[in-house]
């Protein structure tokens, strides 16, 4: 979803794991303005002018005994500001951070691994033109009709394709998503929902082939966090039918609705942007972490321009502690969406901003 990348990455990241001087003076971040016509393949890749960006992708897959799991993998790029006019290739002007998990109900909570680096080819990168992002061995990038990600975090891996059912979908308007009321709080935002998955993973030191549905999100801006805003709840779902649908809500301190958007794409490919009073998302059974005492709302209704849905997890524990990379501890998990008790739909749920306010 929006904002992924914290500036947690950056205070964290570079003056923890990378050990460099403060931040020289910020630099000028293009502004996310609407109009801005996405292209692709080209936009696929990254926009390193923009302070901050990030390939998301998550989905369920199954394994040839019949086990359902949910897997992520995230990279972020986010520009410093730091040694902008150092002509050396060491200078941190740019972060590569990534996130990866696999939700498996046998071991009841995320297995999950995270990589930091400074941009510094062949270590760590991430190419303009299309996508193509790595750290190491961990990458995502695209090729002549698909895209594929291999992960190796020792105690699970995994080697995924993913083939597109259909073009990108631009949420918001065309591409442009505001996230407040404020318009200068918004990000250049498409998804790529229904994407069809095959490849291989490995848990439990067994490789085992797997097949599933994924769902890819791409989004790069340059504003922080709105003012009074803690966090955010993201949902991207592939419905059963072949639609997709996209809603957020940007949250308070008070736990209440900032802003809410969203997208929906109907089977046959028609596309509808869900504006702000057709979207409402409202906690219902919550879950408390045992390990950082942060209570998440595992179960919620989905108000979508008044039909209800409702949203159960997979399991309940799926937080994500990336602390040693972007800072933040978020909740990122599969999840079913249900409609009069019939499941319509799979996807993810993102919580950020409950176990402390998000600071960007």
């Amino acid at each position: 979803m929006d904002w992924r990348c914290f500036a947690h990455a950056l205070a964290f990241a570079v003056c923890g794991v990378l050990a460099v001087p403060a931040a020289d003076a910020a630099p000028d971040y293009p502004p996310v303005l609407p109009g801005a016509t996405l292209r692709f393949p080209a936009d696929g890749g990254a926009h390193p002018d923009y302070r901050t960006e990030w390939w998301y992708v998550t989905g369920w897959i199954t394994d040839d005994r019949g086990v359902e799991r949910g897997f992520q993998v995230t990279f972020f790029r986010v520009r410093t500001g730091i040694g902008e006019d150092n002509p050396s290739r060491f200078a941190p002007r740019q972060l590569v951070l990534a996130h990866a998990a696999i939700a498996d109900p046998a071991v009841g909570r995320l297995l999950h691994a995270e990589r930091s680096e400074r941009e510094l080819e062949p270590l760590a990168g991430a190419e303009t033109g299309a996508t193509g992002v790595w750290i190491r061995d961990w990458q995502l990038a695209w090729g002549q009709d698909h895209y594929r990600s291999r992960v190796d975090a020792g105690s699970f891996a995994f080697d995924l394709r993913f083939d597109p059912s259909g073009p990108p979908v631009l949420n918001g308007e065309k591409g442009f998503s505001q996230k407040a009321p404020d318009p200068k709080h918004a990000s250049h935002y498409y998804s790529r929902p229904q994407l069809v998955v095959s490849g291989s993973l490995r848990v439990d030191g067994n490789t085992v082939p797997v097949k599933g549905r994924a769902w890819l999100d791409h989004e790069w801006s340059s504003e922080l966090l709105p003012e009074g805003a803690r966090g955010w709840d993201w949902i991207g779902i592939n419905l059963h039918d072949g639609g997709s649908l996209m809603a957020f809500r940007m949250r308070d301190e008070r736990g209440g609705s900032m802003w809410s958007a969203g997208t929906l794409r109907a089977a046959g490919g028609a596309v509808r942007a869900l504006q702000r009073e057709q979207v409402a998302l409202t906690p219902e059974r919550r879950w408390r972490s045992p390990r950082t005492g942060a209570e998440y709302a595992v179960e919620w209704v989905i108000d979508i321009d008044g039909r209800r849905l409702e949203l159960r997890p997979l399991m309940d524990d799926q937080e994500l502690d990336s602390r040693r990379s972007t800072g933040a501890v978020y909740w990122e998990g599969a999840v079913r969406l249900f409609e009069s008790g019939r499941e319509i739909g799979r996807g993810y749920l993102e919580m950020t901003g409950y176990a402390e306010r998000l600071r960007m």
